[in-house]
């Protein structure tokens, strides 16, 4: 079984680009992404509201904290992710390349852990 890896696009913080910038983005994503697929790679990919619409769940002690926005403060945040398999880490370093480039953002990579 091919490893899975787990793709982290990390954005700025702000309201998106104007549809002028980001139109062609999204165009080269969908390349990708239709490449990915042909190639056996694709998982599962997605987008996610901004992190001021997140919410931080903890059990501390028995009692559920729940708070409002991103669990740390930053200037980005995970903005989207894609889950791909691949013989090595080479090839999703592979496919992560082709994102940035076609995103203009920072991706990172992490392998799944296997299940017992």
């Amino acid at each position: 079984m091919r490893q899975q890896y787990l793709l982290n696009l990390y954005q700025p913080d702000g309201d998106p680009p104007p549809p002028e910038v980001l139109g062609p983005i999204m165009r080269e994503l969908a390349a990708v992404d239709r490449e990915m697929r042909e190639a056996g790679a694709w998982v599962f990919n997605g987008g996610l509201h901004p992190a001021s619409s997140s919410t931080v769940v903890q059990v501390r002690d028995g009692d559920t904290l729940m708070t409002d926005g991103p669990f740390t403060e930053g200037k980005e945040h995970v903005g989207g992710l894609v889950i791909v398999q691949a013989d090595d880490l080479d090839g999703a370093l592979e496919w992560a390349r082709r994102i940035s480039a076609a995103s203009g953002l920072p991706v990172e990579v992490r392998p799944f852990r296997e299940l017992p």
